[in-house]
């Protein structure tokens, strides 16, 4: 009989033991769950100024460019002093042109007709054979309005002489730096010899063409 309370007695212990141990544990899993529930809420707080910040970046940006940048922008465009474009007079215009109009006519010689033209005179170059030639057109003014009246009483000599200068050059001398230069003052000097008096001044090209 004692031996049987004994075992009861024993079996009590265990069983006590065991239901301790069950609770126990129980109560750990329960700690566990309890910390990562809490755990998970802290990790998302520590994120929200960063995400904050993200979202509301673009709108303090536009605030900012809204009510400060362009509002001073405005204003110093407001106080720009204005520039006013004035136009010339019409008598000034006038004048200008006249004076302008005056100072090329004297500069080319075309004023009073004091020039005479060679259109399209071509020749082949020097040395090629007959494969390269020059095309050409220019204008000869003078120191007087007679030039063009000398010119065209004397015309087929002078085209001789302008054909015998231009077909005299080669092609090497075209290429030569101020090559027209030297052609202008060949032919003022061509022409002179050829009516025996200074007549012709200075020559102005308006085509040169090489092929």
């Amino acid at each position: 009989m004692a031996v049987a309370k004994a075992e009861i007695s024993s079996a009590s212990v265990k069983a006590d033991t065991t239901a301790k141990g069950d609770a126990a544990a129980k109560g750990d899993a329960a700690s566990a769950a309890g910390t990562g529930s809490v755990a998970r809420p802290s990790a998302l707080a520590a994120w929200l100024p960063v995400i904050a910040s993200v979202l509301l970046a673009p709108v303090a940006t536009w605030t900012a460019v809204e009510f400060v940048v362009l509002p001073r922008l405005q204003k110093k465009i407001a106080m720009a002093p204005a520039v006013e474009a004035t136009a010339p007079t019409a008598d000034a215009a006038s004048s200008s042109g006249e004076k302008g109009g005056k100072e090329g006519a004297g500069k080319d010689g075309k004023e009073g007709g004091a020039n005479y033209e060679f259109q399209n005179v071509v020749v082949n170059l020097a040395g090629t054979m007959g494969t390269r030639y020059l095309k050409t057109s220019f204008l000869v003014t003078g120191v007087d309005a007679s030039i063009k009246s000398v010119f065209e009483g004397a015309k087929p000599r002078l085209t001789d002489v302008t054909l015998n200068v231009l077909s005299s050059l080669t092609l090497a001398d075209l290429e030569e730096p101020g090559a027209k230069n030297v052609i202008r003052e060949k032919l003022v000097a061509a022409y002179n010899q050829a009516l025996g008096k200074k007549v012709a001044e200075q020559v102005y090209f308006s085509d040169f063409v090489i092929q």
